[in-house]
């Protein structure tokens, strides 16, 4: 099962970037999609996401598991995440109250964001639902509840065949393997 290591600073910096080109506030829901489907391109485009963020199937449409419980639940007083410190969420809004700095972020990558923001700019939460429900063949209607959508279900519906994810999988499994090393001998 494929699984990459969800990153919050840079997952914090995404979504500031997509605030950032749109006055610093966007509807949540619109958000969610927006970030579902750049890093659904980022898997097509580079084989990895850029947040490290599981999806789950919920009755909108997919969204990012970890992102979507930062942006529904309040900050814990006694453990305020990189999250909280930039990023609130003030009714259906996602607000940016400061700059993260966007030092995680590659130029390919800030580069996908704009193009993925221009793209879906015009639509309103509504139809970013619709287009999620035509257009990622992956989701399937949980009804009133939700239920994980793994990464391999994403690459199927992104035509990529079943050894180039086979290899997805082994490359992946490989750096969270590196990473986990390199983090265990610098804490």
């Amino acid at each position: 099962m494929i699984r990459f290591k969800f990153n919050e600073k840079k997952t914090t910096q995404v979504v500031a970037y997509f605030l950032k080109l749109n006055g610093d506030s966007l509807n949540y829901t619109k958000l969610m999609k927006l970030l579902y489907l750049t890093d659904r391109q980022a898997l097509l485009l580079w084989n990895r996401s850029l947040t490290g963020d599981s999806y789950v199937s919920m009755p909108r449409g997919p969204v990012l598991s970890r992102t979507y419980e930062l942006i529904s639940y309040p900050a814990d007083a006694e453990n305020i995440s990189f999250w909280y410190k930039f990023i609130s969420t003030q009714g259906y809004d996602v607000t940016l109250n400061d700059n993260p700095g966007f030092g995680t972020l590659s130029e390919r990558e800030i580069k996908l964001i704009a193009e993925m923001d221009k793209k879906y700019k015009l639509f309103n939460y509504k139809q970013m639902i619709n287009i999620c429900h035509r257009d990622c063949l992956e989701w399937n209607n949980p009804g009133y509840s939700s239920f994980p959508l793994p990464i391999e279900h994403i690459l199927k519906a992104l035509n990529i065949n079943h050894e180039e994810r086979k290899l997805i999988a082994k490359e992946v499994a490989d750096l969270n393997y590196i990473n986990d090393l390199f983090s265990s001998t610098i804490e």
